[in-house]
């Protein structure tokens, strides 16, 4: 069983390196290395994730995900291959095979991976050969959905046409002869 070294570089927001080289066997499946990758980087890994096969572009093909999300839908016409039952050498198409893994779709973690090396051996489980600058909290990065209600739309506020969005120039003495059982 041979080992494949990866480089694990951490897509972040700040301009500094963040990388974990990991060695894998060849036979192990991408769950392991998921699992591996998470936790190199101090992550909960309790999101969804997916991998992606790459190009030299750093273009998404293939995707293999955590979980079957296909529901047994047989009209899926290319399903997604699952972490536990992919193996990763069956998905190394080049020397320098990149792959692509997006970590927690609502903050889209993304690391970008790249083979640097082979080993005769690999190891009984995946390593961590060299790990190179801090990862952020994981939680650091806001979701999309928790800038929703973030701040609160005041009476003062204007659309960019110099308007209110709800000021729609009625009060309560409009309101006053108003009766709802009449209707």
């Amino acid at each position: 069983m041979a080992g494949l070294k990866f480089r694990v570089l951490l897509d972040s927001e700040n301009n500094s390196e963040i990388f974990r080289d990991i060695l894998i066997k060849d036979t192990d499946n991408f769950e392991s290395f998921y699992k591996a990758i998470v936790s190199s980087f101090r992550f909960e890994g309790d999101q969804m994730a997916s991998f992606y096969v790459s190009n030299d572009s750093w273009d998404k093909g293939h995707e293999i995900s955590l979980e079957d999300l296909t529901y047994g839908d047989d009209s899926v016409d290319s399903p997604a291959a699952v972490m536990k039952d992919a193996i990763i050498k069956d998905f190394l198409e080049e020397p320098d095979q990149k792959f692509i893994l997006v970590y927690d779709f609502m903050r889209m973690w993304i690391f970008l991976i790249e083979l640097i090396g082979y080993d005769k051996e690999g190891p009984e489980v995946p390593e961590v050969l060299l790990a190179v600058g801090m990862a952020p909290p994981e939680d650091s990065r806001a979701g999309d959905n928790e800038d929703l209600f973030a701040g609160e739309i005041g009476d003062e506020e204007e659309d960019e046409f110099g308007f209110n969005e709800f000021d729609d120039d009625m009060d309560e003495e409009d309101f006053s002869n108003f009766d709802e059982y009449n209707y």
